[in-house]
C-alpha cells in the first residue's frame, strides 16, 4: 500500500503508555474505531514502565492549571477504576517532612497551595505526631496526606487495553510513525516496521511521550510555533536491601525540577528511593552507582538511621520536560484544534508526573477535545 492509497481508520494514537491506552479505551469506549501504533513490541516500556507508581493526590501543582485538575479528577477515577478491576493497588498515604524548622514555612505553604487546588484532606503534624505513625522518621513537622497511595502501573495498563479491544480498538507494535502530511480529507501518517504502510485518519492523537515531539516535527503541515522543544531530565532510583521501617511514602519537601528523593514502597513492601534528578542530552536508561553516595546524605535527612551499603541501583526513568534546565516546570499540552488549528489533531506534550495519576481524566479530556470537532 503507498501513501497514494493509504488506508483509513477513524482515530489513530500514537503510543501505547498508560496514558495513550487511557485515551485509545476513552475513544473506542465512545464508539470511535480505533488503533494504537506502538514504536516498541510492549505496552508502557518507556516512561509508564520507570516511575514510581504513586496515585498522587495533587497537592504540587499550581491552581486551575491542567496538572492540578487532572490529577485531582484522575485521581478519584483511578481509585474507582481500581476498585471495579480488582487491579492491585493500596491507599497508603504519604508524609512530606521539614527536617529543619527552616522548612516548616513550606509545609504550610504547600498546605495552602493544595486547598486552593481541591486537596482538602492534608493533615498538619508535629514532628511527634509523624514519629508516632512512623518511629524510624526524623520530622520537625509534617503533612499527611492519606489520598495518596501506589499502584501496580503494569496491571493498570492491561485493563485498559483490555477495555480497549473490548471495544473493538486495536494495537499494532512495532509500528514506527516515520512521517506524515495534513491534507484536506484527515492525517495522513506513513508507518515503518516489518509491513510499513500508509494510513489516513480523520482524528488522530499523537501521545507518544519521548516521541510526541519527533512526531509532530515529522507530520507536514503541523504548524512549526505549535511544537516545543524537547528537554530530558533523568531520574535514578535506588532499591534497599531488606524491608523499610515505614508503612507509608516519605517526601522531603519538593525541589525545582522535582519531588526530592523520596522513599516510596511498591504492594510487596519493597523500598525504593528516587528520583533524583539529571539532565543528559539524549536518552539514556543507565543508572551510575556513583549517584547512591549522594542518595544516602538525601534519605538521612529523613530517616537518619539508613546503614551503609543498602542502596542497589534499580532503574531510572526520563521525564519528558519541554522547558529547560532552570525554568519552571511546565503545565501538561494538550492541545487541540482551538490551539493549533489543525482539525482532528491532539497533541500532548511534557506529560510527566503527575501523568499516571491523571490518565483517565486525560483520556476524557482528549475524547471531549475530539467530540466537539467531529
Amino acid at each position: 500500500m503507498t501513501s497514494d492509497d493509504p488506508a483509513f481508520i477513524d482515530c489513530v494514537v500514537a503510543g501505547a503508555g498508560v496514558v495513550g491506552l487511557a485515551i485509545a479505551r476513552a475513544l473506542a469506549l465512545a464508539g470511535r474505531e480505533v488503533l494504537v501504533l506502538e514504536s516498541t513490541g510492549l505496552v508502557g516500556s518507556e516512561t509508564s514502565a520507570r516511575n514510581s507508581e504513586v496515585i498522587h493526590a495533587g497537592i504540587y501543582y499550581p491552581a486551575g492549571t491542567l496538572k492540578a485538575r487532572l490529577c485531582v479528577a484522575g485521581r478519584d477515577a483511578l481509585y474507582a477504576y481500581c476498585a471495579e478491576r480488582t487491579i492491585p493497588h493500596r491507599k497508603c498515604g504519604k508524609l512530606i517532612v521539614a527536617t529543619t524548622e527552616a522548612e516548616t514555612a513550606k509545609l504550610a505553604a504547600i498546605d495552602t497551595h493544595a486547598r486552593a487546588c481541591g486537596v482538602t484532606t492534608l493533615q498538619p503534624l508535629t514532628g511527634t505526631e509523624a514519629r508516632a505513625l512512623e518511629p524510624a522518621l526524623n520530622a520537625v513537622a509534617a503533612l499527611l496526606s492519606p489520598a495518596t497511595g501506589i499502584i501496580d502501573s503494569h496491571a493498570l495498563m492491561l485493563a485498559l487495553r483490555g477495555d480497549l479491544e473490548d471495544a473493538g480498538g486495536m494495537i499494532a507494535f512495532n509500528a514506527p510513525i516515520l512521517s506524515g502530511e495534513i491534507v484536506p480529507d484527515g492525517i495522513v501518517l506513513r508507518v515503518g516496521g516489518a509491513e510499513p504502510m500508509s494510513l489516513r485518519c480523520r482524528s488522530f492523537v499523537n501521545a507518544a511521550g519521548h516521541g510526541a515531539v519527533p512526531i509532530a516535527r515529522a507530520i507536514a503541515g503541523i504548524p512549526a510555533q505549535a511544537i516545543p522543544p524537547a528537554y530530558f531530565c533523568k531520574g535514578s532510583y535506588f532499591t534497599l536491601a531488606g524491608r523499610a521501617p515505614f508503612t507509608r511514602l516519605i517526601y522531603p519537601v519538593p525541589e525545582q525540577a522535582g519531588l526530592g528523593v523520596h522513599l516510596t514502597l511498591d504492594l510487596a513492601g519493597q523500598a525504593r528511593f528516587g528520583p533524583d534528578t539529571e539532565w543528559i542530552e539524549a536518552m539514556n536508561y543507565d543508572v551510575n552507582p556513583a549517584r547512591g553516595e549522594v542518595f544516602y546524605d538525601a534519605i538521612r535527612r529523613y530517616w537518619p538511621a539508613l546503614p551503609d551499603g543498602v542502596l542497589t541501583p534499580a532503574y531510572a526513568g526520563i521525564r519528558p520536560k519541554i522547558t529547560p534546565p532552570g525554568s519552571p516546570a511546565a503545565d501538561f499540552r494538550i492541545d487541540g484544534p482551538d490551539e493549533h488549528g489543525v482539525a482532528g489533531l491532539v497533541q500532548l506534550f511534557g506529560i510527566e508526573s503527575p501523568g499516571l495519576t491523571a490518565s483517565l481524566a486525560i483520556g476524557d479530556l482528549v475524547a471531549e477535545k475530539l467530540a466537539a470537532t467531529a
